[in-house]
């Protein structure tokens, strides 16, 4: 019998997404023109699921007025971690919620239907009371790595000291209902359950099957990450916007005035309004209601919901949050750059600046490659900004 119900892990804020998540939790940041999590669940619907468990934590009020009681015409119910106390706490909340065995995956990791299908049917075939996806990445010993022996799970290493791991966890899972005492029999680590260390319970004392996927799997770690999870959506096709040409999707709902240029890869969301002389792309998404002013080149960026860019601007290796004003002539002039994110310093990141929501930049500001601008400052005319502009800064010339 086919597994029906899902949980999905979305109660982590992403601290090291900051300043995005400052107001939202990371799976409701922009994955090209749509939040993180509505790539996921539309993978699990797409997959045959049709009831969804959200389990919901950090800014969870942005989650469940965005999504309601349905979603595609399946079920969406709630369960609230009150407090992040790792991924195996986390589905322990849903415990109530689901009946019988159950698909697990990440709220904020983006995946397709055809690996999450896969899971289900292995599960189906097997007598294991796990199955797992796992994915041949050359970069996997910065993830959740994974060793196997023969088809099963052998060992799930966290943090590897060594990048010699080609295979990680996919985080897609079909669990039995006994995953709920693992996770009971688990001892927190750092006051933490994790489910890894649940899943290595079982590899211990039975078996974990092992699913290898070669299909999409993005994961935003960084804030510069979202231009990598954007390029990765483009290049699989996931846009939900009508195709226009090759490359290039807008909704129908959008004004592109005839003298604007689009180039691919490239989506426009509803109600966005691109002015005459304009060039946007490659490899921009425009979320809701964002307008782009006259003569504005707009490259390798994310601009979310009810965003304004002023005519004359020049936007690259850019993620602007939702509701930001930037003025006239504004530049951001693109990486590479140095990011500060909490106490460590990232050289050369390909980040022209991180804008997060409600700033106001009254015109001609400038913005020095990798920076950082906490929600609802104010940068005045003529400004030059860098490094990391805290929340609520007034910045005048």
């Amino acid at each position: 019998m086919s597994v029906q119900s899902a949980v999905v892990l979305a109660a982590g804020e992403g601290v090291r997404l900051r300043p995005l998540t400052r107001n939202r939790p990371k799976p409701m940041l922009p994955a090209a023109n749509r939040p993180i999590l509505e790539h996921v669940l539309d993978a699990l619907v797409d997959a045959g699921i049709d009831h969804l468990v959200v389990v919901v934590g950090y800014r969870r009020k942005r989650v469940q007025e965005h999504f309601g009681s349905t979603y595609r015409g399946a079920s969406v119910e709630y369960v609230v971690q009150h407090k992040q106390l790792g991924s195996g706490h986390a589905l322990l909340q849903a415990r109530d919620a689901v009946d019988g065995s159950v698909v697990v995956v990440n709220g904020d990791q983006i995946t397709d239907a055809e690996s999450v299908t896969r899971v289900r049917e292995v599960f189906a075939e097997e007598t294991a009371p796990a199955v797992m996806a796992v994915i041949e990445r050359r970069d996997a010993s910065k993830y959740g790595a994974v060793t196997l022996r023969d088809r099963d799970v052998d060992a799930i290493v966290e943090k590897p000291d060594t990048d010699k791991y080609r295979l990680m966890n996919g985080g897609i899972y079909a669990f039995d209902p006994t995953i709920f005492e693992a996770i009971d029999e688990t001892e927190p680590r750092h006051g933490e359950i994790s489910l890894a260390d649940t899943i290595d319970r079982i590899v211990d004392r039975d078996r974990v099957r092992a699913v290898r996927t070669d299909g999409l799997w993005a994961d935003a770690t960084y804030p510069w990450d979202l231009l990598e999870v954007s390029a990765e959506v483009f290049a699989r096709g996931r846009v939900a916007e009508p195709e226009r040409q090759d490359g290039v999707w807008v909704n129908n709902n959008a004004n592109v005035h005839s003298d604007a240029t689009l180039r691919a890869p490239v989506v426009v969301g509803p109600d966005c309004e691109i002015s005459p002389g304009a060039v946007v792309g490659p490899a921009v998404a425009l979320g809701q209601n964002v307008t782009v002013g006259a003569n504005t080149t707009i490259e390798r960026t994310v601009l979310d919901a009810d965003t304004r860019v002023g005519a004359g601007s020049t936007l690259q290796d850019a993620v602007v949050g939702q509701n930001v004003h930037l003025g006239a002539t504004s530049t951001i002039p693109g990486g590479p750059g140095d990011v500060r994110v909490e106490q460590q310093i990232f050289e050369q990141r390909q980040l022209g600046a991180v804008v997060a929501d409600r700033v106001r930049a009254r015109g001609n500001v400038s913005f020095a490659p990798g920076t950082l601008v906490g929600p609802n400052t104010n940068l005045g005319t003529g400004t030059h900004v860098s490094g990391t502009i805290d929340e609520g800064t007034e910045v005048m010339r």
